[in-house]
């Protein structure tokens, strides 16, 4: 017989990125947090860290009315809070921690983590102080919140902490120590080690089953990280990660299976509607034409093929390798019926918005001579170090004007105010034809969910969580007639994987526009099966394990007691 799931009373989620937009896990969190704000109504707390003391974080709506009683409780119990809405749709409730006042106390909280989890923070650097510190406060602001009388909540209330990452596994075991009825969770978005193994030029998948965690991450000086991670994995009441592909990476690298496995999701309430859906492909579209027509010189219409890849600058991680080397290949395929433009959308050492390209483009004139270094929007502070470009020209790719394939690096954010583009990433990405994510390590894989949300049919690979997922859907490997391509890649294909999407992007060229019109429909139809509302019951499933979990460990100590 089923037993009815047991749902939360309280859920408090922490990452570094809540209100913080720096990388994927913001996404995950705030496309996801309306979905749970429909359900909880301010019941679900993100905690993030509270860094903004130069510049508020655009993201962040303070609000001193709400909880004001347990707010001034936090202030007398030495914690730093601010409480406000995270802005994003559903505005669920944020609290704000400043963990720099518990620097001085590192030290201790170290030796308490060592004796009580044997976990190791002697070969900590970098962020893993900052990350850990973080971690502790918001591990005290749930404390703090749950045993103030202000809310009612008692043993008998349902309660999940859930986790994000390394960066909050210290907070989780401070809860799972020191309030063991609360339900911990902790999910993984990317093995600390995996992601290392696969950046740092090494076969992750062949030799999965053969490498030991603790022995790799002492060999490429990663031994703080894994070990909280690990230890987190193995105390927490419910595990997870977000797809099969580092499912299974967690098991090999850190000795425990995941309990559950949390898709992610999205959220399409901010994808443009019919009319304003065409009219904001019409301007990306121009607006991308215009720039590359000022870079380079050259008169490039709207039957150009536009195409792009973007995501975090991981060289090889991301595929962004692959990408240059197929766009190369493409510059003398024989099928390829159209010309191309392509753009890599990756945010880099950034320096300044290019003068003179500003210049032409206020002008508004044509211009038949293209500027120096035609390759770049933004000047860059490692010009001469740069993957993209060094790429480029080691295979002699200077776009000029007989090369039917132009490939240009837009190396910044896209919030709408880069001085170039100014159009917001997802604008950019409304403009694409076809979007190519060639990923060797990507756990999930948002860049490919994002693009098929807007429409845009995308190349990726079996390596990322998102393609597997496809091909389930599909019951093939997709095709592009199925709105995604997913091609298989392993350790070693490097070469065929460039073929493949030389040959996807030639096939794509000539397609007829009912046809593309039919692809663009199959990536619509797909991406709303990722929707939250499909996925969220998942997280429900988690909530359910470690409440149960949580319930028996309370129960065990009231009867010792």
């Amino acid at each position: 017989m089923n037993k009815k799931q047991l749902t939360p009373d309280y859920i408090f989620e922490s990452s570094w990125e809540v209100c913080n937009k720096v990388g994927g896990i913001y996404t995950v969190l705030s496309t996801r947090a309306k979905t749970l704000q429909e359900a909880f109504q301010d019941k679900v707390i993100f905690i993030g860290p509270d860094f903004w003391k130069e510049s508020e974080s655009l993201y962040f709506r303070e609000e001193k009315s709400l909880f004001a009683e347990w707010q001034w409780t936090a202030r007398e119990q030495g914690l730093n809070v601010r409480v406000g809405r995270w802005t994003i749709p559903g505005e669920p409730v944020a609290i704000l921690v400043d963990f720099k006042p518990f620097f001085e106390k590192k030290n201790d909280i170290y030796a308490w983590l060592w004796e009580e989890y044997k976990v190791d923070s002697l070969h900590a650097y970098g962020d893993y102080d900052e990350a850990s510190m973080f971690s502790y406060a918001a591990g005290l602001v749930v404390e703090s919140f749950y045993k103030s009388q202000i809310f009612n909540l008692n043993p008998q209330s349902r309660v999940i902490y859930h986790a994000n990452e390394w960066m909050c596994g210290l907070g989780a075991l401070y809860i799972n120590n020191k309030l063991p009825q609360i339900g911990t969770i902790f999910t993984t978005h990317a093995t600390s080690i995996g992601r290392s193994i696969a950046g740092n030029q090494k076969p992750l998948y062949d030799y999965l089953f053969a490498y030991n965690g603790d022995q790799m991450a002492w060999e490429l000086n990663m031994q703080s990280k894994h070990s909280i991670e690990k230890q987190t994995a193995l105390h927490v009441d419910c595990f997870t990660t977000v797809s099969d592909i580092t499912a299974n990476e967690c098991k090999e690298l850190l000795d425990k299976a995941v309990d559950v496995v949390l898709p992610n999701g999205f959220d399409n309430s901010f994808v443009p509607k019919a009319a304003a859906f065409n009219k904001k492909r019409k301007q990306a579209r121009q607006k991308m034409l215009q720039v590359a027509n000022a870079l380079l010189g050259e008169d490039l219409g709207d039957d150009t093929v536009i195409v792009s890849t973007s995501g975090r600058y991981e060289f090889r991680n991301k595929g962004i390798d692959v990408f240059v080397e197929a766009m190369n290949r493409l510059l003398r395929e024989r099928q390829l019926k159209k010309k191309v433009l392509a753009f890599i959308v990756v945010p880099g050492w950034v320096g300044e918005p290019r003068q003179d390209l500003q210049e032409r483009l206020e002008s508004g004139l044509p211009y038949d001579t293209p500027l120096e270094v035609p390759q770049v929007t933004h000047w860059l502070h490692n010009m001469g170090h740069d993957n993209v470009l060094n790429m480029m020209k080691f295979y002699d790719m200077h776009n000029r004007h007989d090369d039917n394939v132009k490939v240009i690096f837009l190396p910044c954010y896209l919030d709408g105010n880069d001085g170039i583009m100014n159009l917001t990433y997802y604008d950019v990405v409304l403009g694409n034809d076809l979007c190519i994510y060639p990923s060797y390590y990507e756990p999930w894989g948002y860049t490919p969910l994002e693009a098929v949300a807007f429409k845009v049919p995308c190349i990726t690979t079996d390596l990322a969580g998102f393609g597997l997922w496809a091909n389930k859907e599909f019951g093939h490997y997709g095709e592009l007639e199925d709105g995604v391509k997913v091609i298989h890649r392993t350790d070693y294909n490097y070469s065929e994987v460039a073929d493949y999407i030389k040959e996807t992007v030639a096939q794509f060229s000539s397609m007829s526009k009912t046809s593309v019109d039919a692809c663009r429909k199959a990536a619509e139809a797909l991406s709303k099966k990722a929707l939250w509302k499909e996925f969220i019951k998942y997280y429900y499933e988690a909530y359910d394990i470690a409440l149960r979990k949580a319930e028996e460990r309370f129960q065990k100590q009231v009867e010792i007691n």
